[in-house]
């Protein structure tokens, strides 16, 4: 009576195909990330007026630069409708990006739609998510998220 035994040499097989597309599959993945360092700070220089920023503030209402009452976290239609119409109005007026280079830019018209977003730092996390979403929604590209003076 023979005794029986597992022939391995197919596991061995697949397991070598499976290495090499591993192998193959591996420098696909992405190898860096693109990220724009602001330059330090000069507080003696006027701030740039196409600079938009959105605050959230503690009780959830945004506001945009300094114009205010223009939703909440939970209902940003009126801040979505304001950034339409900024962006609209600089398409109107030609006012051109310093980006206008950027490959990965979603728009061709050039104009600059940079947006920040500036939140306390015990707001909720989806809250941020939802004003991201909304500026997003209204055209803006890139988002940044404002860390320093945080209340």
């Amino acid at each position: 009576m023979t005794k029986p035994h597992i022939n391995v040499t197919p596991l061995i097989d697949v397991l070598l195909v499976l290495l090499i597309i591993f192998m193959v599959v591996s420098p696909l993945k992405p190898e860096s990330f693109k990220t724009e360092v602001p330059a330090e700070s000069r507080n003696d220089a006027p701030p740039d007026p196409q600079t938009l920023v959105v605050i959230v503030g503690k009780d959830s209402s945004l506001t945009l630069n300094s114009e205010r009452a223009l939703g909440s976290t939970s209902n940003p239609q009126p801040l979505i409708a304001k950034l339409k119409d900024v962006f609209r109005q600089r398409v109107a007026n030609g006012a051109l990006s310093q980006r206008q280079a950027d490959v990965d830019r979603p728009f061709d018209d050039r104009i600059e739609r940079t947006v920040f977003i500036k939140a306390p730092k015990r707001l909720a996390y989806g809250s941020v998510a939802r004003v991201v979403d909304a500026v997003k929604l209204a055209g803006a590209y890139p988002i940044g998220l404002q860390i320093d003076y945080l209340d």
